[in-house]
């Protein structure tokens, strides 16, 4: 289905996602995961809307036209449905725009795990006044391909062959491939968002390759809410949907951009919620109305790679170790047993962040709070390198990283360190550079370096992880060439296949959970950890979720009040 289909349900998220229900003045319930904070104190300011700050500029509103790193697809959440959601409290995938969440029991999933059916609901109408049936449902999902724009993401669509209109209030898409995480996708990826077909072609229709300027700052959705005004760089106001098919929002929104000091603004008691950093937890201590939570971690991994694909004469300067150096897992395990785990996530991330498995993040649907991760255990290590016959020589390798990510840098820091403890004999070479040349030594193929520190990218479900860094074809799979250090590559692609297609939710679980200790025992990355995504708001706002599973600052207005 693409690069970033968003995850599937799963009750493991009831554990994960940030509930923070504060009490206010009149009574209520405080959060007992929030760090700080409790009962309100004084009278809840600005009653009559909902103001919360984000820390990025929103730069598109399009559906079609949004890319993946734009918060404006917060917004597209907020102000457009799609055909199924993603509920706050669990993630569990729910009806929206469909009557029904299409399944093999409910017969609304053919057979072959190919075609999808969706009842749709009458009567639901757009922002615009008109209604919305099958027709935009197509339209909607047919003009981001036909649009293909380089900084939307079409390629989502990849896998959607053909898409019908059975009858007004019918809808139903064939896919090329089964792909257990489609629903999800659908449920809360704004490339999946409906949009209103008069209000496109009245306003310069569609052009292949061509931005449609009306619809990048205008919005005609039938969410709960609707977008009033748009100072850009500054803050937009959203009023709450009269003509909403759903439970109505509480309160009317207005979304300002505040890049620093978020603290200060909460502290006055100005904003209600505040999109904010793990840098800027304390600045709270000490602001007593202020509930903050820091158990949440984020969707992306820490990783630092380990090349198996090492050309003559390619290495920097210096570094001793062989070509085939990392094709031994030996060398690969005993790494991951050097790393100083909790002193890197105390030391650098300042305690915000956890442990992970191979190669799942915490939030994802199908992560195993039992499956093994590595310990550090220096012991280990020595016995793993001495078995592999390094540890009378020694080494020397070097590790990129960029030298304006602290976290990267941080965790190739924290490796050195680690490694050099070990053994006077054993050398690490941390070279940190800027943005634009470690783009380049990870553009180059093949990679001129031994090991590099890096994050995942941040996807929603798990098979995009696997593809991107566990599959043996998949885009580090390929350029480190993992199968020359898979003890069987063609089992673990087989595997990982096989949880993409697996519709039985438990089937796929259980496989999930395989995959996570295979890739543990294969050791193909050192996992540093789990960056944290904290969050704070006033302790007057009730029904405060953030879900992990919403595109940034993950914000879900209409079930927020005060």
């Amino acid at each position: 289905m693409g690069r970033n289909p968003f995850a599937m349900r799963t009750l493991a998220l009831l554990a994960v996602v940030t509930l923070v229900v504060a009490a206010c003045s009149t009574g209520g319930t405080e959060d007992t995961t929030a760090t700080t904070g409790g009962e309100a104190t004084g009278d809840v300011p600005n009653p009559d809307v909902l103001i919360a700050t984000v820390n990025d500029d929103v730069f598109n509103l399009d559906p079609a036209a949004v890319n993946g790193n734009d918060v404006g697809m917060d917004v597209i959440l907020n102000v457009y449905d799609r055909l199924v959601a993603l509920a706050p409290e669990d993630g569990a995938v729910t009806p929206s725009l469909a009557t029904e969440v299409p399944s093999l029991d409910n017969g609304l999933i053919s057979e072959d795990g190919l075609t999808y059916t969706f009842p749709l609901r009458e009567g639901v109408v757009f922002s615009d006044g008109t209604e919305m049936t099958a027709e935009d449902v197509k339209y909607s999902w047919d003009r981001v391909v036909e649009m293909n724009l380089p900084e939307g993401q079409a390629p989502l669509f990849d896998n959607v062959a053909e898409t019908t209109v059975v009858d007004d209030l019918t809808f139903e898409v064939t896919l090329s491939q089964v792909d257990a995480s489609f629903l999800a996708f659908l449920a809360a990826h704004p490339v999946a968002s409906v949009v209103s077909q008069d209000a496109v072609e009245e306003n310069g229709g569609i052009a292949a390759g061509q931005p449609n300027e009306y619809m990048a700052q205008n919005m005609v959705g039938t969410g709960p809410y609707t977008l009033t005004s748009w100072e850009r760089a500054d803050r937009m106001s959203f009023d709450i949907n009269p003509d909403y098919w759903g439970e109505p929002a509480h309160l009317p929104v207005r979304w300002e951009l505040i890049v620093d000091s978020p603290a200060t603004g909460l502290q006055a008691r100005e904003y209600d919620i505040v999109d904010i950093s793990p840098t800027d937890v304390p600045s709270f201590e000490g602001i007593e109305h202020a509930v903050v939570n820091t158990d949440i971690l984020d969707l992306q991994v820490l990783q630092i790679g380990m090349n198996m694909n090492i050309a003559e004469g390619s290495l920097p300067e210096g570094d001793t170790i062989p070509l085939d150096f990392f094709q031994d897992v030996r060398i690969r395990q005993a790494f991951n047993y050097a790393f100083d785990y909790q002193g890197y996530i105390d030391g650098i991330l300042g305690g915000l962040g956890g442990r992970n498995s191979f190669v799942l993040p915490v939030e994802m649907y199908g992560y195993d709070p039992d499956a093994p991760i590595y310990e550090t255990d220096p012991d280990m290590a020595e016995q793993l390198f001495t078995e592999a016959g390094y540890w009378e020589e020694g080494f020397t390798v070097s590790i990129y990283s960029d030298q304006t990510h602290e976290g990267f840098t941080g965790a190739a820091l924290t490796l050195k360190d680690s490694v050099e403890a070990l053994n006077p004999n054993f050398h690490v070479n941390v070279l940190a550079v800027p943005e634009a040349q470690f783009d380049e030594v990870l553009a180059t193929d093949p990679l001129p370096t031994g090991m590099w520190s890096y994050t995942s990218s941040q996807y929603s479900t798990p098979d995009a992880y696997l593809f991107d860094s566990a599959i043996s074809d998949g885009r580090y799979g390929a350029v480190n060439s993992f199968v020359d250090g898979y003890s069987d590559p063609a089992a673990i692609d087989e595997l990982i296949n096989s949880a993409r297609t697996a519709l039985d939710e438990q089937e796929r679980l259980d496989i999930l959970s395989e995959i996570q200790s295979v890739l543990y025992e294969e050791a193909m990355w050192i996992m540093p950890a789990n960056e944290g995504a904290p969050s704070a708001a006033g302790d007057w706002v009730t029904g405060h979720i953030e879900n992990p599973m919403w595109p940034r600052p993950s914000q879900y207005w209409a079930i927020y009040d005060k």
